[in-house]
């Protein structure tokens, strides 16, 4: 009965140790599809962003992040529905070619107004 248990035991840790990788395999894949996008880091500071210009290259997705180092700020660019509130990211991708705005979306204090950046898609 003690050799019966433990082999019930070992099967039924096997099982759920498959069912635990097949797990695995899709976090593996979401991350290699978000390998895939070109990342386009962008770090905030007070009334400005740390380029004054960002290239990409049109039908790639865009991973954007906003890291903000001083103050509160946001990013947007109307163009691609992109409205990031504080720090975070957002995912786009740019079909045509040309020169976008890239603003702070969140009121940050005097020089909120000349905080822009452009956005050029090739």
């Amino acid at each position: 009965m003690k050799f019966s248990a433990s082999a019930l035991f070992l099967a039924l840790f096997v099982f759920l140790s498959g069912c635990g990788g097949s797990d695995g395999g899709n976090e593996s894949e979401s991350t290699s599809e978000n390998a895939e996008a070109q990342a386009m880091d962008v770090t905030a500071t007070d009334f400005e962003f740390d380029q004054e210009e960002y290239t990409v290259n049109a039908g790639e997705p865009v991973n954007v992040s906003l890291t903000s180092q001083e103050g509160g700020h946001g990013l947007a660019i109307d163009n691609f529905d992109v409205d990031i509130q504080g720090e975070g990211e957002a995912t786009f991708t740019p079909e045509e070619p040309g020169e976008y705005n890239i603003y702070c979306s969140v009121p940050c204090g005097e020089g909120h107004a000349d905080m822009t950046a452009t956005l050029i898609v090739q």
